[in-house]
This record gives structure tokens, C-alpha cells and sequence, in this order.
């Protein structure tokens, strides 16, 4: 195969995808592509694994406001070992029948992928949120903390 032959394929791959791309912008290419997402969502084994990860893309799009809502430090996995987490929701009370603080739901990643991860429960009084964006915490997870946002964690105070 002659190395020109690989050029025009590569060439052509990206011509097609810039013309999909532009095609999305109109109402003809979004039915046309909302036709082809509830077709693949048809596919018997093929819609298991399509759905997960277009609801995890859903998920960590920054046009869901369902989302992730801060970045936040908690006690991961045993107190005095922090780690970086996203608030998944409002605090939610304690069920009925139990006292304590409320509860927030707190997704923390893993490095470098964070699609996978630990959803942890934990009191309102031992998160500490961050100043640094949604996007900054993705940043700096996927980039294993080489890429370091503006704002560092604050340093933890002592517990009594």
C-alpha cells in the first residue's frame, strides 16, 4: 500500500467528520442523528454497552445541570488521607428513625479514568469544598495531578 493511499484516507476521515460535525448544527443532521442513537439503542447486546456510555457522556457533559455540582475534599478511603471528589446532589437527610447530619453524595474518581469511581455518603460537616472549577477537578484527575488548577486544596484543619 503506498503511503499516499494512507494520507488520502486520513484526509477523508476527517472531511467526513467535520462535514457529520457540521451537519449536527442543522435540524435535518440532529434527527439524523437522534434516528441513529434510538437505532443503536435497539441492538440487543450492542444497547447494554451504548447506553452505559452515552449516559456516563451525558453525565460528565458540562451542559447537564443534573451533573456534578462542586469539587470537593473528603476523607478517602480512611480518615486523614484526603481526596478530591464531585458533589453529586443537595444534601439529603438521614432516614427516618435515624439522627444526624445530613448527607452528601460524593463521587470520587479514579486516576486517570474517571469514569469509574466510588459514590461514598458522607456528612455535610466533613466535606470541604473547593474553589476550583468542575472542570479543573476533571483536569486534574485525568492529568494523575500534573496539570495543577489555580486554587490548591486547602490544608485540612486538625480534628479534635
Amino acid at each position: 500500500m503506498y503511503w499516499y493511499w494512507s494520507l488520502f484516507a486520513f484526509c477523508m476521515a476527517i472531511a467526513l467528520i467535520t462535514l457529520i460535525g457540521r451537519a449536527t448544527r442543522h435540524y435535518i443532521g440532529r434527527k439524523a442523528i437522534q434516528f441513529l442513537d434510538n437505532w443503536l439503542l435497539k441492538i440487543p447486546l450492542l444497547n447494554k454497552i451504548y447506553g452505559a456510555v452515552k449516559q456516563v457522556n451525558d453525565a460528565l457533559s458540562p451542559n447537564n445541570r443534573s451533573s456534578f455540582k462542586h469539587v470537593v475534599l473528603i476523607d478517602f478511603p480512611k480518615p486523614g488521607t484526603k481526596a478530591i471528589g464531585f458533589q453529586t446532589g443537595d444534601p439529603q437527610p438521614m432516614p427516618p428513625g435515624r439522627e444526624g447530619p445530613k448527607l452528601i453524595g460524593v463521587f470520587v474518581p479514579t486516576t486517570p479514568n474517571p469514569t469509574s469511581g466510588f459514590l461514598v455518603f458522607v456528612p455535610e460537616t466533613e466535606v470541604t469544598r473547593l474553589t476550583m472549577s468542575v472542570a479543573d477537578g476533571i483536569k486534574f484527575i485525568v492529568s494523575l495531578g500534573v496539570i495543577s488548577p489555580d486554587s490548591l486544596p486547602p490544608a485540612a484543619a486538625p480534628r479534635a
